[in-house]
């Protein structure tokens, strides 16, 4: 018989084509097998029973990295000349759409040659095979071959020749195959050498020699890695990992660790076997831990400061083993790129935008064809099982695709323009939505062109062409001026997407549900459809509509966006209005008179002071008016003192009030209470682990409302979708996960892509197919 087969999914730079030649040959089949555009091709000929197996683990075992979506047999004419053994052929190209592998961490064998004095790999940072190594940083175009690679400038020596060609070596046909007689250079240097290795510097081992022990004197490195350049020093040395926070400007957030292996992190955090497997998957993200208490702590405490958590992550590059193992301590590994701005992924930009920043540099000659920074993920203890939750959905995940529901997909090919803060952006045909790795936020003109190109390089690499394009409501957001103008350049029909509705239609999505559900949308700030800013909000919603049921209350922001880095500003303005005899100076007796005045003046007359439902906001102001964090350098960096004081607390002591009004949640009681524990002397830790109880207890208050709500309408609503940036914060995530379990409620939360705005891009494409799927909405 002879069989034909069109296979579909991660399938190439996965080490596919030799698994299929390995396996027919020991089916004692015969035929071929090519890369396509749209995937690979196989004609294979032999016994029917052959035939059959070869299917049975084609489907069953593929090989580590391949993710198959489709298959489609046909039976073909003839049967071949009966020969045994499969033929690889050279790729075709036609219009068609095949998925990219992510890059993925360095394999057990990669590294035991890297390690063996007598291979010829041996200290060689460029090191990888079919099983590891970079992929979506390195392509260029589809099918997947050197040729479309970033690898295409180092030709094969005889021996990785012999490798590649060889169908028994786990190298056969591995695109980014490379040694130190062919393949890209690795150099040290303290000056300009950005082109290559200048006279006197190290190169090799030498030059990973030479960067460990700089850092050992404290200095700080500037590591051309992956997807883009790391800012690398000691974690243990306090001096060091100031000196990088200073000139990078950046005080309080959080940096990232690598450590040569798990063990190495328990001695400063909690570490669970799910994020013991999650450090050592092929993704290889940064894991956040929380933070162990014993008294000699063994990194320094500038690495996060005022937060409960460490990010962690494991060495996922040949380089890094290589650097660790040198080091043999800590590293901090933080994005290289001034604040505000892509990251830095070409020698020369890192000279002309790091050089400030950095000591030396390790630099190689292998071009990266995009910026990928690392991902981040957080483990959640839900009360039935560990959740694998994205932070930061990037390098080890894109461009994997993530799919809307069964039935549901977007009937005209769609582009997505995400939100201003964390953008990731999308494409999305049919069910599958491919979805940017992570740009950042756009206030920076650097970073919208970075956004329009990584959109455009989806379309292309993946062969979509949007006839409609999806944004945000917002009328001010850069994201959603590219899509307007975009639109109307182009002809596409616009799809707006109110930002809420967004959080709650992805998180429905990636749980394969429609809808409806209950929806709590909890954030900082999203516009909403009164041209309020919404973020404390309670929906009913499917992919297609939503309806709000009820919010937080309306409060003052005096100074709007400036207030979210002054929080003291928005505890000042929530107690002035809401306990107005109340004397709040006793709270911040280091503001000047005169600040005080100007927030009275701006309160009462409404100046510059938009209104708000955001319940990240009253996290904010709870967070300042316990002395927790007055002034903000970062995103949610009150919000995170606020969680890490409520861990360092076991008191749970009655909720404070947060009663329902109709469709407002009032929060008078809530202060009320706060102050009086203040006032009493209870300490810090006992009343944010109060408050976070509190909010959680209003989730169950307010999901019963809603089901009650629908059953009056005599409909039965039993799922709860959690939305939104504020569910990031773990301890509150497991506290209302619990007692809206305990309600018997279905709880959906997020697993594939972020609950915060980085996961809005998909939100706003399953909204479009909901409404392309939907004639009328639930609510009609």
């Amino acid at each position: 018989m002879r069989w034909q087969l069109a296979i579909q999914g991660v399938v190439q730079g996965v080490g596919f084509r030799p698994f299929v030649h390995n396996l027919a040959c020991r089916l004692r089949l015969g035929g071929w097998v090519r890369n396509t555009s749209t995937g690979v091709e196989v004609d294979l000929q032999g016994a029917s029973e052959g035939l059959e197996a070869f299917l049975v683990e084609l489907r069953d075992r593929p090989p580590p990295l391949a993710r198959i979506l489709d298959v489609q047999v046909s039976e073909a004419a003839g049967t071949g000349d009966g020969r045994i053994g499969v033929e690889i052929r050279e790729s075709r190209t036609e219009v068609g759409r095949t998925l990219v592998s992510p890059d993925v961490a360095t394999c057990d064998a990669c590294l035991r040659e890297m390690q063996d004095p007598a291979d010829r790999r041996f200290g060689y940072a460029f090191t990888n095979c079919t099983h590891c190594g970079p992929r979506w940083t390195i392509v260029l175009d589809v099918p997947y071959d050197r040729s479309r690679t970033t690898m295409a400038g180092f030709p094969l020596c005889p021996a990785c020749g012999r490798e590649y060609g060889n169908p028994a070596d786990r190298r056969f046909h591995a695109q980014p195959v490379a040694c130190p007689a062919c393949g890209p250079v690795l150099w040290y240097s303290e000056g300009g050498d950005a082109q290559g290795p200048g006279d006197r510097c190290p190169t090799g081992a030498e030059a990973v020699t030479a960067a460990a022990r700089r850092m050992d004197r404290g200095g700080v490195l500037a590591l051309k890695g992956l997807g883009g350049f790391h800012l690398s020093c000691r974690a243990d040395q306090p001096g060091a990992v100031r000196q990088l926070r200073q000139v990078k400007r950046r005080p309080y957030k959080p940096l990232a660790v690598m450590v040569r292996r798990v063990e190495t992190a328990r001695a400063f955090c909690e570490v669970t076997p799910t994020e013991a497997r999650l450090l050592g998957a092929p993704e290889a993200p940064i894991v956040l831990l929380r933070k162990r208490l014993c008294p000699e702590y063994p990194l320094a405490t500038e690495i996060a400061p005022g937060n409960a958590c460490v990010g962690v992550m494991l060495p996922y590059t040949p380089l890094h083993h290589l650097l660790l193992t040198e080091a043999d301590g800590p590293l901090v590994m933080t994005s290289g790129n001034p604040i505000g701005e892509p990251l830095c992924i070409d020698n020369a930009e890192a000279i002309q935008r790091l050089g400030a920043f950095t000591d030396a540099y390790l630099f190689h000659n292998r071009p990266i064809a995009r910026r990928c920074d690392d991902s981040v993920m957080l483990v959640a203890g839900l009360p039935d099982a560990s959740v694998t939750q994205p932070v930061r959905r990037s390098r080890g995940l894109a461009p994997l695709p993530v799919f809307l529901p069964e039935g549901v997909g977007v009937t005209v090919a769609l582009a997505a323009a995400g939100a201003d803060l964390k953008n990731v952006s999308a494409v999305a045909q049919d069910r599958q939505v491919f979805l940017t790795q992570h740009i950042g936020d756009l206030e920076h003109p650097a970073a919208r062109e970075e956004q329009v190109e990584a959109i455009l390089d989806l379309e292309r690499m993946f062969r979509v062409h949007p006839e409609a394009v999806a944004c945000d409501l917002h009328p001010g957001y850069a994201s959603s001026r590219y899509a307007r103008q975009r639109a109307q350049d182009e002809g596409l029909a616009l799809v707006e997407v109110q930002h809420h509705h967004a959080h709650i239609a992805g998180c429905l999505a990636e749980n394969d549900r429609t809808g409806p559900a209950i929806g709590l949308s909890f954030d900082g700030t999203g516009y909403g459809t009164d041209g309020r800013i919404w973020g404390g909000e309670v929906l009913l919603a499917n992919l297609a509509d939503f309806e709000r049921v009820c919010h937080l209350e309306y409060l003052p922001l005096p100074g709007g966006d400036a207030a979210v880095r002054r929080p003291y500003r928005i505890a000042m303005a929530y107690v002035h209005c809401l306990l107005p005899n109340l004397d709040v100076r006793r709270f911040f007796p280091d503001v000047p008179e005169r600040e005080f005045g100007m927030i009275e003046t701006m309160v009462a007359q409404g100046l510059n002071s938009p209104l708000t439902s955001s319940i990240g906001r009253l996290f904010d102001a709870v967070s300042a008016l316990l002395g927790l964090c007055r002034e903000a350098t970062h995103e949610a960096q009150a919000a995170m003192a606020l969680e890490d004081a409520a861990l360092r607390s076991r008191a749970d002591g009655p909720c404070y009030d947060l009663p329902l009004d109709g469709d407002v949640i009032r929060v008078q009681s809530l202060f009320e209470g706060i102050v009086v524990d203040v006032q009493n002397g209870v300490p810090a830790p006992d009343i944010a682990r109060r408050f976070h109880q509190s909010v959680a207890a209003l989730c169950r208050a307010a999901a019963r409302a809603a089901q009650a709500r629908e059953a009056k309408s005599g409909r039965a609503v039993n799922q709860v979708a959690l939305s939104g940036g504020v569910w990031q914060n773990r301890l509150l995530l497991e506290m209302t996960a619990r007692v809206l379990r305990d309600e018997g409620f279905d709880v959906l939360v997020h697993h594939a892509v972020p609950a915060n705005d980085g996961g809005l891009a998909y939100g706003q494409a399953a909204v479009a197919a909901g409404r392309m799927a939907a004639s009328v909405g639930f609510f009609e």
